[in-house]
């Protein structure tokens, strides 16, 4: 999936918007996600305040090379086989728990353009993670 500079642009400009606000983006995005699939909490076994620095590492990553996906795809292809448990149907509460984090940090500079930009990247990170899955089959 390829993203539009302007897509890449707005993904990087939003996030850098939330990125100073990590710890409070991380406790968001880990309660919608554990309220809205519980059985998701076993696959997080660490401390979760540590949970959520890796979170926000790791979109910092990602954010940081959309214009370039292919350079990170074996991290993210690494990270996708370290969550065990997780089911490629999860991805799809994983992304409503981004995008609803996303919409409460930003508030009024989460605009529909910003909602678009933001899932057609998460999509691609997806793709990405997932496509070892698709390998092994």
């Amino acid at each position: 999936m390829n993203l539009t500079p302007r897509q890449i642009d707005l993904v990087q400009q939003t996030f850098a918007l939330i990125a100073p606000h990590s710890d409070e983006v991380a406790h968001l995005f880990y309660n919608y996600l554990f309220q809205h699939n519980p059985s998701l909490r076993l696959v997080f076994r660490h401390n979760m305040a540590e949970q959520g620095r890796r979170l926000i590492q790791m979109l910092s990553v990602a954010v940081h090379a959309l214009d370039h996906l292919e350079d990170i795809v074996p991290a993210v292809q690494a990270l996708g086989e370290q969550h065990v448990g997780v089911q490629p149907e999860d991805y799809a509460t994983v992304g409503q728990a981004l995008i609803w984090t996303l919409e409460q940090g930003l508030g009024a500079a989460f605009t529909p353009e910003v909602k678009e930009a933001w899932t057609s990247s998460y999509r691609a990170l997806v793709q990405a993670a997932t496509s070892y899955l698709r390998e092994a089959a």
